[in-house]
């Protein structure tokens, strides 16, 4: 039994999932705006969400405000709006954020893969179990998908879990 325990505890490493890369950099005055969700692991809060859009700003305390928006159901669903605020956890690359909808939750916004144009981002967090494929334009150029897929991938993430979020016909609350 000893022996059997021992031999589990030594195999954890190669059960559990390497720790996601990050960009080098992330200019944060470039990345606020719109970003379009392409396609994401779905979670408990984006179920059934169409026209799912995030906006970023920068707040006078440095933070970076957020505000998420979808359509519950279809694209002209009810609307469903989520406020939060995200603090730099990495202050050298500006590519680690912990974002918090309500107090005390919050949540790893790691940018693992940036178009060096800022058209798309790949967002995870630590451990690769969340995923979000972001474009300034709701639709987002097959080459582009790819390259932020591979990016996932390269991460060890399963690409074959995302939801491709629908964009077309939809319309999006003034800012």
């Amino acid at each position: 039994m000893k022996k059997l325990i021992i031999a589990l505890i030594l195999a954890i490493p190669f059960f559990a999932h390497a720790e996601t890369k990050t960009v080098e950099s992330v200019d944060l005055n470039r990345y606020l705006g719109n970003w379009y969700e392409i396609a994401s692991i779905p979670q408990s809060f984006s179920k059934d969400c169409f026209c799912t859009r995030a906006r970023y700003g920068l707040r006078d305390d440095g933070k970076i405000s957020v505000y998420n928006t979808c359509n519950k159901g279809s694209i002209t669903g009810k609307l469903s709006e989520a406020n939060g605020v995200a603090r730099v956890s990495d202050t050298k690359t500006n590519a680690k954020l912990r974002v918090t909808f309500f107090w005390p939750f919050s949540g790893d916004y790691w940018s693992i893969g940036l178009d060096a144009s800022y058209r798309y981002a790949v967002v995870s967090n630590k451990t690769g179990t969340t995923l979000w494929i972001l474009s300034r334009t709701p639709v987002l150029e097959p080459a582009l998908l790819t390259e932020a897929l591979n990016t996932a991938t390269t991460n060890g993430i399963d690409v074959k879990k995302l939801n491709y979020t629908t964009q077309e016909g939809c319309s999006y609350p003034a800012p």
